[in-house]
């Protein structure tokens, strides 16, 4: 059973702009304004992977497998990436498991078409694209939220940061999302 605190676990920090494939235990932790995670997640490989998209998509003139410094900046690119290297691993598409987290508007405007929702519909426009399902989610709303995603066994757990200094501190529940 793996437990949110386990000690023996490799930490990484994912800032915006990274992505990571794990084919080794890990347990990776980001912190979501209007960017957006999507974690993927192979049963049978025990193969995780997971971005942190801060914009829907690059608008230069290049296709994203043309990789250039700042690709995994863009929800379009990571996802199209990390698809492909888990298909590359053998991974196949009726064993992937998708979650989404973030896409927040956090700056409260009443805008339609804020960062935070453009960053969520690309994610759920590529997904229906590549014929795959998200089985959970958390999006949109005015708060933040911060991440713990396991490699290993496809385990998110969320806490949703109510304000700023729930960012650094621990007020507010931390649950595990689940599949549909």
């Amino acid at each position: 059973m793996t437990r949110l605190h386990d000690s023996d676990i490799k930490k990484i920090f994912l800032k915006p702009g990274e992505i990571y494939i794990g084919e080794r235990p890990a347990k990776v932790v980001t912190v979501l304004g209007s960017c957006v995670s999507v974690t993927i997640f192979s049963k049978r490989l025990r193969i995780g992977a997971i971005c942190h998209g801060a914009l829907p998509h690059c608008r230069k003139m290049r296709r994203c497998h043309d990789l250039c410094d700042d690709t995994f900046k863009y929800v379009d690119c990571s996802l199209h990436y990390m698809l492909g290297r888990m298909r590359s691993l053998g991974c196949a598409d009726s064993e992937i498991e998708i979650k989404l987290f973030g896409g927040a508007d956090t700056l409260s405007s009443k805008k339609e078409n804020t960062i935070g929702s453009m960053n969520v519909k690309m994610a759920l426009d590529i997904i229906r694209q590549e014929n795959l399902r998200v089985i959970a989610a958390d999006v949109g709303d005015s708060f933040g939220r911060k991440i713990f995603f396991m490699t290993h066994t496809g385990d998110v757990y969320l806490k949703r940061l109510i304000n700023a200094a729930a960012i650094s501190q621990s007020p507010g529940v931390t649950f595990k999302m689940r599949g549909k």
